[in-house]
Formats: structure tokens, C-alpha cells, sequence
């Protein structure tokens, strides 16, 4: 287990941070102010789900945080309302595409991350912690290559950098636990065994991002990193999702060559309706996700590795599959439901 830097090395900073307002931002967020930095997000007028949060809104999501509004696409709105001349010690971003898709991609995982770079280094930033994904050691869509562009300007920045690649997430595994609740079967590709991943929660996750900020052992590296537990197969997941709802397993079995179907009409039909190859990337993405483990790629043997995967924080989803379940918590998926 990850073993945070102790409070005595800690050192209040201030920090510029973009990509606050979904679940992992706002838990780094709170995660950066409970360790005593001055936190500055820089947010959207209107955030959220189809812009359903007002800046009130938004101001009670993230609690001790200075919130200033503009367009993170937009460098000069980045300057101008976001910065304001003042003089920051560290970017943090949290910042993601909604979708996957080619455009937003290389609108929001790259060149708003340039934005955001380039604002920083003038107003004196020296350190950066970036959330990425782990999917990029295997780079065979665009938001990966979108993503994996931005880390390399990154690195070669000349400031410090954390580059954090998160296995999945909590809410991109809890979509099937309304239908299940429904007395539905839990969908799997293959057997249900195709894939592994190691999952860790929200707030594990921000707290991993803000203690980059004062580990040395984390400065300039590129960090994979998972939950607590051993990793898990879907097949598991609805395992327990069955068992914590009183319920005999039922399981449906979805062929991958269903989906390469799909996306071979889709890609074929998008030649002449932009819309259908805009979906037919979406499927790429699903079939991404149906086939690939969200653990650490030994890139010697070309498979993935459980026991090099490292593990931080005290939360399973197996706990947060029980919350669901008790009604203690519900899953928010926000606008990636496709992942």
C-alpha cells in the first residue's frame, strides 16, 4: 500500500486546478484543501451534465476552493479569468474528454492541456500533477493518442511532473447494478474472464493526486496505480453484486464478435454520415474496455500484470457495491457513461 508523505513534509501551496467539477476532481479537490493549499478551480459557467450546474451549483460542490469561471479551451480566457497575472506553484489537472471521441479528444485531452501548460509556466508554475489513464500503454484509439501526446509535451516541458494513469473507476463499473437490482442478468463479454483491472475509489484517487505534490518519490515518473485488493474479472463483479442483493447469479454472455460487427457496419456507414463514424468510435472504445485488463502492461511479454500493478487507499468496490446495496451511496456516471 501507498504510504503518504508524512504532515511534517507537507507545504501549503497554491494551486491552480482544472477538471474539478467531475467526481475525481472534486474529490482531489477537497483531498488538495484538507492538506492546506490554496486552491484555485477554474470551471465552466455552467458544469456538469448537459450544463446542468449554475455557478452556485457548482461553488457547494467544492467547499474551501476559490472557483473562477472561463472556458479551459480558450488560452486567452485561461489568462485572463483563470490565472489573472497571479503567480502559482502547480497545476493540477483532473481535466478528461467527455466522450473519447477523435474531435473532443484532441480538443480537451491535448490542446486544452497546451492551454493550460502554457498559462501555468507563465505564471510561474514549476510542478505538475496530471491524471491520465492506464489504457494508454496500449494506444489503439484516439483519446490514448490524444492523451499520450499531451504527456510527452509534458515531460518535455522541463518542469516537474507526476503523471498518474488510474486503473478503473467505481462509477465505470457500477452501471449494471440498477439492472441487476431489476432482476436482469449482468452482461459479460467472452466468460466474464477476458479482463482484470484493480479499481480504486474517487476519494482514494484524489488523495493520491494531492500527495504528489510533496513526494519526491513521485516527481518525474509516470504512475500506474490501482486500489486496494486483488484485481478482479467482471465475471466477479457480478459475483457479488448477485450475492449482496440475495440473488442467484445470472449471467449473459456477449460474443466480442458482436461488437467488431457493430463497428464494422458503423465505420462503414460513417464514410457518408459523419454521425455513424462518430459511433462507430464510441464501439471501438467499448470493445476496447471489453477486451483489454486495466493493469500494468509488461511490455516484454505483451500481458498484463496484477502483481505489478501497485495498489493505494482502503476502499473496494466490493465496499462500494455493499453501500449500493445498503443505500448508502449511488453511483454517479456522469457524462462518461462509456466508460
Amino acid at each position: 500500500m501507498e504510504v503518504p508523505p508524512p504532515p511534517a513534509a507537507r507545504r501549503p501551496r497554491r494551486v491552480f486546478l482544472i477538471g474539478a467539477t467531475g467526481t475525481i476532481g472534486r474529490a482531489t479537490a477537497q483531498a488538495l484543501v484538507l492538506r492546506g493549499h490554496e486552491v484555485v478551480c477554474f470551471v465552466r459557467p455552467r458544469a456538469g451534465v448537459a450544463g446542468a450546474l449554475a455557478r452556485d451549483d457548482t461553488t457547494r460542490l467544492l467547499p474551501g476552493a476559490t472557483l473562477r469561471f472561463g472556458d479551459v479551451t480558450d488560452p486567452a480566457s485561461l489568462a485572463r479569468d483563470g490565472f489573472q497575472g497571479e503567480p502559482f506553484d502547480a497545476l493540477v489537472s483532473c481535466l478528461a474528454s467527455r466522450t473519447g471521441a477523435p474531435a473532443d479528444a484532441w480538443a480537451i485531452d491535448h490542446q486544452a492541456h497546451l492551454n493550460a501548460l502554457d498559462a501555468a509556466r507563465a505564471a510561474g508554475v514549476k510542478q505538475v500533477v496530471l491524471l491520465s489513464a492506464i489504457c494508454v500503454q496500449k494506444p489503439l484509439l484516439a483519446f490514448q493518442q490524444a492523451k499520450l501526446a499531451f504527456e510527452r509535451a509534458l515531460i518535455e516541458s522541463g518542469l516537474d511532473y507526476a503523471i498518474v494513469r488510474p486503473t478503473a473507476f467505481f462509477k465505470s463499473l457500477s452501471g449494471q447494478f440498477e439492472r441487476v437490482r431489476r432482476g436482469k442478468p449482468f452482461l459479460v463479454f467472452g466468460d466474464g474472464t477476458l479482463t482484470a483491472c484493480k479499481p480504486i475509489s474517487d476519494e482514494d484517487l484524489g488523495a493520491f493526486m494531492a500527495d504528489c505534490l510533496d513526494d519526491p518519490a513521485r516527481r518525474n515518473r509516470i504512475l500506474p496505480i490501482g486500489g486496494p485488493g486483488a484485481a478482479i474479472t467482471p465475471r466477479q463483479q457480478g459475483e457479488r453484486l448477485f450475492a449482496l442483493l440475495d440473488r442467484p447469479p445470472r449471467f449473459k454472455q456477449v460474443p466480442v464478435a458482436l461488437l467488431d460487427g457493430i463497428i464494422t457496419v458503423l465505420a462503414t456507414l460513417g464514410r457518408v454520415v459523419p454521425a455513424l463514424a462518430a459511433k462507430a468510435e464510441l464501439a471501438r472504445i467499448g470493445r476496447y474496455y471489453a477486451t483489454e485488463s486495466m493493469l500494468v502492461l509488461d511490455p516484454a511479454t505483451g500481458r498484463y500484470d496484477a502483481d505489478a500493478t501497485p495498489s493505494t487507499g482502503t476502499t473496494t468496490l466490493f465496499d462500494f457495491y455493499a453501500a449500493l446495496a445498503g443505500g448508502t451511496a449511488a453511483p454517479e456516471r456522469g457524462d462518461h457513461a462509456v466508460f
